[in-house]
């Protein structure tokens, strides 16, 4: 089995900088069942169904369909109150091997959360024709069968999984492996600086509207119908999703249906 490494990635400490806390996920202080959904009640096969769900709202259009869909695992957080129950089923769909694990470097505690089967289909389809397609080939078929890692060193490319040197320089130029240090890279998502752009403009943006509304705090069926800025590409609710699991804005059961409220940190 690979060898999980939680390192920061090198050279990032300056692109990181440029983001603000805010966009930090903090650890969980309160539940949230805000969604309509009891979560006493939700057992193992309704983190999937969750997990299915979110999917749903991720644009695939906004990228010509060619990412595969991103989930990050703190959205399930704003499902799930029992934060425990969603990482065991978690690490379960990933053992099985019917789920990967990113991390994506705007937050050391950001986990991007993507089918295989869905990941293997994107990165095969964009290797079409690509003089890469060999080594990304037995790279899906020998690491992902399954794995549940975020890195690998040198040593398991060789010696465990029988890469070579240039192969692995070429699963570097497909994009399946990022370099994380001298001798170790990352599990990556192909173009996913596209999604991670988007993502943080559009959370910016809606964090923005909670912010700007009276006393901090909106309605959260107010918020979902009003119109978005140009920079918001995803649907509101991928958002407010991430916003409630990442605990940059309360959620709160009222008379008048949620509440949304923004975190001052």
């Amino acid at each position: 089995m690979c060898t999980f490494v939680h390192n920061s990635f090198p050279g990032m400490n300056r692109k990181r900088a440029l983001i603000s806390d805010i966009f930090k996920v903090k650890k969980r202080r309160t539940g949230a069942d805000k969604f309509g959904i009891k979560s006493d009640e939700l057992g193992p096969t309704d983190v999937r169904a969750s997990l299915e769900y979110l999917m749903t709202l991720f644009p695939r259009k906004l990228f010509n369909d060619t990412l595969p869909q991103i989930v990050l695992k703190h959205q399930l957080y704003s499902i799930h109150h029992d934060k425990t129950l969603v990482d065991k089923e978690v690490n379960k769909l990933r053992e099985d091997g019917e789920l990967l694990m990113f991390q994506l470097g705007f937050d050391a505690e950001a986990f991007a959360l993507v089918f295989t089967a869905d990941y293997k289909a994107k990165v095969s389809a964009g290797e079409e024709g690509r003089d890469t397609r060999g080594a990304v080939d037995k790279f899906l078929e020998k690491v992902l069968s399954p794995c549940t890692d975020l890195s690998f060193n040198k040593d398991q490319m060789i010696r465990e999984f029988l890469f070579t040197d240039t192969e692995i320089t070429q699963l570097v130029k497909a994009g399946v492996l990022t370099v994380r240090d001298a001798g170790s890279w990352w599990l990556s998502i192909p173009n996913s600086g596209r999604f991670t752009k988007n993502f943080i403009q559009g959370r910016k943006g809606v964090l923005g509207m909670v912010k700007k509304s009276r006393y901090g705090e909106v309605l959260q069926a107010e918020l979902e119908g009003r119109r978005t800025a140009s920079h918001v590409k995803f649907h509101i609710k991928y958002h407010i999703h991430d916003l409630v699991g990442a605990e940059l804005v309360d959620s709160i059961a009222t008379t008048s249906g949620t509440l949304l409220r923004f975190v001052d940190s």
